[in-house]
């Protein structure tokens, strides 16, 4: 008896975490926890009084809802029935309402009891319980951050522009001066199309040309690498800048990923509302920072490399060194692209990251602070409220912080990257290998 009484006793604590069920039904119902439940949910469930199809525990046994009521009823009222035939007769669904004496006599054999129904005052209390819970479902949904209308809208915006400036098929990689890797020999490409990257780069900051860039896409990363052991042979390497012989293609890649920056930014919203001058100081500040924050959609953990389609742009560390690039740059570098990578950012919050990256009130040079920090901050709430609303947990935890940071590690990326361009660019014979879009980028630096 003290079983009973226990197995009581935890179904009445339970009912008030049972979903509503038909308020008809309720009064009839307390169903335990389906034991059927830990098998295949496939097979079919048969009530045990009549054989029809059973819907759930009910009073303690597997039924219908037919029978599931009529036990309730005949034991709310105290029933007495007599079986007018021998009192053994064979219950089915087609004959259940037949013989009541019974139906009642089967559905205590196979273990329905009176006391797991409730009372009328043990119901009033589960429909308010149930209620409660109701209506604090709603204002936990009511107060849960959503996105606006408006703040979907910029994230469309800038998936598109990403997605309008990103070629995920590196097409557009045949046309740059062919890689020639010192190592492994020349690489096969297609005709050079240089001009394409060497148009006059003022061009490309007057402020009503920022439309004409071509809608043609690309990865970007000037910065590609390859952290076998081969390569890892100091972080100190010496260049030697007489065999620069990835400087050319490298110089090319840049220059592209440089437009497809612009081509971004420029549908930014808010970014073209920016005197030109300020566009001009953003795009030129951010450019590196905002390549390589594309490039991780190439980066490879497996191999620490850059893929950008066939093996002709595998880019490894290597290669970027025979582009006049050190460990220096090339260590943190990777370490940064591996950090992004697992962060598993979705699209939507790579794209806010790069605008966010571009929008920055603090770089040296932007006249209009308070203009350019409106703008960042809106972009900031909209990554703050999408990872609350649409990253689960556990990714979501700290991850806005985590993004922030990885801002701050850029900025220290670019600036040694400014002291290696630097130094590359006070060598003729290199300098002049690059493109003019490159050299009017990072050939006045603002950072």
């Amino acid at each position: 008896m003290s079983q009973l009484q226990s197995s009581w006793e935890m179904q009445q604590q339970s009912m008030a975490y049972l979903p509503e069920a038909d308020m008809d039904s309720m009064d009839a119902s307390t169903s335990l926890p389906d034991p059927a439940s830990d098998f295949d949910r496939n097979v079919p469930r048969i009530c045990g009084v009549c054989g029809d199809k059973a819907t759930g525990f009910h009073f303690n046994a597997m039924t219908c809802e037919g029978c599931k009521g009529f036990f309730r009823r005949s034991m709310k009222r105290k029933a007495m029935f007599t079986c007018p035939f021998n009192g053994d007769c064979k219950i089915t669904k087609d004959n259940r309402r037949h013989c009541q004496a019974c139906r009642l006599k089967r559905c205590v054999d196979i273990g329905m009891m009176k006391e797991f129904i409730l009372t009328d005052e043990e119901v009033q209390r589960k429909r308010e319980m149930i209620l409660k819970r109701k209506e604090e479902e709603a204002l936990k949904e009511s107060l849960k951050p959503k996105l606006s209308e408006e703040q979907q809208k910029v994230i469309d915006i800038l998936l598109e522009a990403h997605r309008k400036t990103y070629d995920p098929t590196y097409s557009d990689f045949t046309k740059f001066r062919p890689p020639m890797r010192s190592n492994r020999g020349a690489a096969k490409s297609s005709s050079i199309h240089t001009q394409d990257l060497s148009e006059d780069s003022t061009d490309l900051f007057v402020s009503d040309t920022f439309s004409s860039f071509p809608e043609s896409m690309e990865p970007q990363m000037f910065s590609n690498l390859d952290l076998s052991e081969e390569n890892d042979e100091s972080s100190s390497m010496n260049i030697e800048f007489s065999r620069l012989s990835m400087l050319p293609h490298l110089a090319d890649l840049v220059s592209y990923s440089i437009q497809k920056v612009i081509g971004f930014a420029k549908m930014i919203p808010g970014f073209r509302d920016l005197a030109a001058e300020d566009q001009i100081v953003l795009l030129k500040s951010s450019a590196i920072e905002v390549i390589m924050l594309r490039s991780n959609q190439s980066f490879t953990l497996e191999d620490m490399t850059w893929t950008c389609g066939s093996n002709d742009f595998k880019y490894g560390i290597s290669d970027v060194t025979q582009a006049g690039h050190s460990m220096d740059l090339l260590e943190p570098l990777v370490k940064f692209q591996v950090g992004l990578k697992k962060l598993n950012l979705h699209e939507e919050e790579h794209v806010l990251l790069m605008a966010i990256c571009i929008l920055s009130p603090d770089r040296p040079g932007v006249q209009d602070t308070s203009l350019v920090e409106s703008l960042q901050d809106r972009l900031s709430e909209i990554l703050q409220t999408y990872i609350r609303c649409r990253h689960p947990p556990p990714g979501s935890r700290l991850l806005y912080a985590k993004m922030i940071q990885k801002l701050a590690d850029l900025r220290s990326l670019n600036e040694e990257h400014s002291k290696q361009y630097r130094c590359l660019s006070f060598q003729p014979e290199h300098s002049m290998q690059l493109t003019p879009l490159v050299l009017e980028v990072f050939g006045n630096e603002i950072s």
